[in-house]
This record gives C-alpha cells, sequence and structure tokens, in this order.
C-alpha cells in the first residue's frame, strides 16, 4: 500500500506523462507528411521528457517501486538520446527502437498495475496502457516495411491512447491521495482487512 500511497503524492507527474503522450500524438497526426529526420528527433524529445518525469516519479517513490520506475525512465531517456544522436538512422532502426522501447515500457506497466491493484481499483487503465505497448512493439517488429505514413499514424494513434490511459491512472492516484489527505472514503477502493 506504501507504493501507491508514495505514488499517489506525485499523481501530476504520471499525469504530465499522460499529457506528453497526447501531445505528441496529436503532432504525429498533425504533419503525417513530417520528414523521417523530424519524426525520429520528436520521438527522441517525447522519450527524454517521459523518462525524466519516470525517473522524478522513481526518486521520490519508495524502494520496490522505485526500482521500476527508474528501468523504464532510463530506457526512456537513452531511446530518447540515441534517436537525438543519430537523426539519420533508417527507418528500420527507428522502428526497431521505438518497438522494443514500447516493449519495454510496456512490461513495465503491467507490473506497476499488478503491485498497486491491492491498494487502488481500476488500475485497469495501467494494464491497458501497458498491453497496448507491448502489442504495438510487437506490430512493429513483425511489419517494419509498413509505410512512413502508416507508422505515423500508427505512433500518432498509439501515443494518444497510452496518454488518455496514463491520465486515468494519474486521477486515480489524486483520489486516492486526496483520500489519504482529507480522509474520505475513496469510492471503489480496496481497503485492507
Amino acid at each position: 500500500m506504501m507504493v501507491v500511497d508514495e505514488l499517489s503524492r506525485h499523481w501530476w507527474a504520471v499525469g504530465l506523462r499522460g499529457l506528453a503522450a497526447i501531445i505528441f500524438g496529436i503532432l504525429a497526426f498533425a504533419w503525417p507528411g513530417m520528414t523521417l529526420g523530424v519524426l525520429v528527433l520528436l520521438f527522441g524529445v517525447y522519450a527524454i521528457v517521459d523518462g525524466v518525469l519516470a525517473l522524478l516519479t522513481a526518486l521520490r517513490g519508495d524502494a520496490p517501486h522505485r526500482v521500476v520506475l527508474g528501468i523504464e525512465g532510463i530506457v526512456s531517456v537513452l531511446a530518447g538520446l540515441a534517436a537525438i544522436a543519430w537523426p539519420l538512422i533508417t527507418a528500420l532502426v527507428l522502428l526497431y527502437i521505438i518497438a522494443f522501447w514500447a516493449i519495454l515500457t510496456g512490461v513495465l506497466e503491467v507490473v506497476a498495475a499488478i503491485r498497486m491493484r491491492r491498494a487502488i481499483s481500476n488500475e485497469l487503465g495501467l494494464i491497458i496502457g501497458g498491453i497496448l505497448s507491448i502489442l504495438f512493439g510487437i506490430v512493429l517488429i513483425v511489419a517494419p516495411g509498413a509505410g512512413a505514413l502508416a507508422v505515423v499514424f500508427l505512433i500518432g494513434a498509439y501515443a494518444i491512447i497510452f496518454g488518455i490511459a496514463l491520465l486515468g491512472l494519474a486521477w486515480r492516484l489524486r483520489e486516492h491521495h486526496q483520500h489519504l489527505t482529507g480522509g474520505a472514503p475513496m469510492p471503489g477502493a480496496v481497503t485492507p482487512a
């Protein structure tokens, strides 16, 4: 329970991660004809912002949850730095970077949701976000030859859906935090026996 209690204090960081993902997704739809270089830089900036926010949350969390968020944050920052350092990489390499990043992030999100399921209800948003990340990564690995425009739309849709899932989690964490600080019972929350 302490993991969720601590994470709920920083619900806003989870919300910012969701907002950053939605903005990234909207930009991908707004500029579908963007060059590969711009897509690489856009992904790099998003991954770095996402990773830094995950690291900030990890640094403020308790020990067990800190490791999972810390790994996720480091992977995101490294993926973002790699994309920015080598902006002229081929589309195939970019797809594989994004695919492996999405799979690892998805697995870590599912693990975090399973750890939190006893403390908050409706952790389903995080599980759905994690599963979508895993499926998205698998699709990119299986079909890397898809057209650049299709990939841009796929990446945009994934980012928006994942961002909405994170905003849903942030909302639940905020409610949990209000319950802890205000004393009001949280509807649907699992209470210890």
